[in-house]
């Protein structure tokens, strides 16, 4: 079992937020502490290099050029209303990021936040740290009417840790059409 501490104003104000994970609430001494940082030219290098390797990984697809991956981080700390992006630090090493984008769906009526990328570093998977994270997005995006990701079939350990935190196989079967256009390489 996970358990959370609510952020607090102070937090909010410092675009930190700290969370205290505990396995087994008995145990003080296995306490981790995550804390999510809004995404910034100080880190731009490590996520960089993290967005790299998830890149190219089995878990997406499509294969990002470097540009793209480059265009997604400086649009992550511009003041682009569409995407966000967010550091996971344990103590003092990074230990992951992730980038949400914001759309309006018709069919529930309300902000969809869609999570394009999560990404926790190998020693830090396993630790609840997903957990931690989606709650952090459900009290930052209030008003937020769903939450989407993806995920691959084969990433049973990812999917494992989504349905704890609630989120279901959809349905829908996605559709795409990928656009001709320079976008750096692909």
């Amino acid at each position: 079992m996970v358990f959370f501490r609510m952020k607090s104003v102070e937090d909010l104000e410092n675009g930190i937020y700290n969370s205290n994970v505990k396995n087994n609430p008995a145990d003080i001494s296995k306490e981790r502490k995550m804390q999510i940082i809004k995404l910034t030219d100080k880190y731009k290098e490590e996520v960089f290099g993290m967005m790299k390797v998830f890149y190219a990984s089995s878990a997406v697809i499509h294969k990002s050029s470097e540009a793209v991956l480059t265009r997604d981080i400086n649009d992550c700390i511009a003041d682009n209303p569409f995407i966000e992006g967010y550091v996971f630090k344990e103590e003092d090493d990074v230990i992951g990021y992730s980038m949400v984008s914001k759309n309006y769906s018709t069919e529930y009526g309300g902000l969809c936040i869609w999570i394009e990328d999560l990404y926790f570093k190998e020693q830090a998977r396993g630790k609840g740290y997903a957990a931690v994270y989606f709650r952090f997005l459900e009290d930052t995006y209030r008003e937020a009417v769903r939450f989407k990701l993806e995920v691959e079939a084969e990433n049973t350990s990812a999917i494992e840790a989504y349905h704890k935190s609630g989120y279901e196989i959809s349905e829908y079967h996605l559709m795409t059409k990928e656009m001709d256009k320079d976008l750096g390489g692909k």
